[in-house]
């Protein structure tokens, strides 16, 4: 039967890998060490979007847009966070969420295409990728080959912009050679993970509630379902299957 989904796009943090609010926490600790005065909360609601950026909307809010030194402190910032960062997930383990190591395998036993896409930099994906083995048989352009776990590995540094614009989710699809964005479901944990689906217009923008945000918190958020984990992707296609073959 001819697939009614052909790609997956699936966040990391908060999605396929868990995540019990440590960027947050890392996040928070950077501000704190560069004097950065955001709130866990503010932090939290901006899960999602590229740490940079992130740094630079907090101190304009912060000192105000046009203050000439907003750039200087947001890279301070930036800067110390990779150093936090990148040394809680080289001493901490790294798991997968509950059920995303079934669901690649589900996909992949499809011939559903996977892409991950996330708000880090390239240098702390590839820590998180290695130490879980997501990286195994990726070329240089982090598109999976025979054997590999994963098709496609994204980061803004690929694309120039983050969620929650859909640049990752449309070089998903140039890259996989998937042309249909009705064959397309995005599925992440944040606000941002959701607008991205909607802006590229996904058949599916879905997201957890196992992840950084409650259900009541994403609710509020336009989306085509809240799953309680990953895994229950897997029913959301084989519906849009049954679907297809009684129409």
């Amino acid at each position: 039967m001819k697939n009614v989904v052909k790609l997956v796009v699936l966040d990391m943090a908060g999605t396929t890998v868990k995540d019990d609010h440590e960027v947050e926490r890392c996040f928070y600790e950077a501000a704190i060490l560069s004097d950065l005065p955001a709130t866990r909360e503010r932090i939290k609601a901006m899960q999602g979007y590229p740490k940079l950026q992130v740094m630079r909307l907090l101190w304009a809010e912060a000192i105000g847009q046009h203050y000439p030194e907003v750039e200087a402190r947001a890279q301070r910032s930036y800067a110390i966070f990779k150093e936090v960062l990148e040394a809680h997930y080289h001493k901490q383990p790294i798991y997968p969420t509950e059920g995303a190591l079934e669901l690649f395998e589900w996909l992949r036993g499809r011939g559903i295409k996977i892409a991950l896409t996330t708000g880090f930099y390239r240098q702390v994906t590839n820590i998180i990728l290695k130490k879980l083995g997501w990286d195994k048989n990726l070329t240089n352009n982090y598109l999976g080959r025979n054997g590999s776990v994963i098709d496609l590995s994204l980061t803004p540094d690929e694309t120039g912009r983050g969620r929650p614009h859909p640049d990752m989710i449309l070089k998903a699809m140039e890259m996989l050679d998937v042309f249909d964005n009705q064959q397309v479901i995005n599925i992440g944990d944040t606000p941002a993970d959701l607008q991205a689906g909607k802006a590229a217009h996904c058949l599916k923008a879905l997201a957890v509630t196992n992840g950084t945000h409650t259900r009541e918190e994403l609710s509020a958020y336009d989306n085509d379902g809240l799953l309680d984990h990953v895994l229950q992707v897997c029913d959301v296609i084989e519906q849009l299957e049954a679907s297809y073959t009684l129409s």
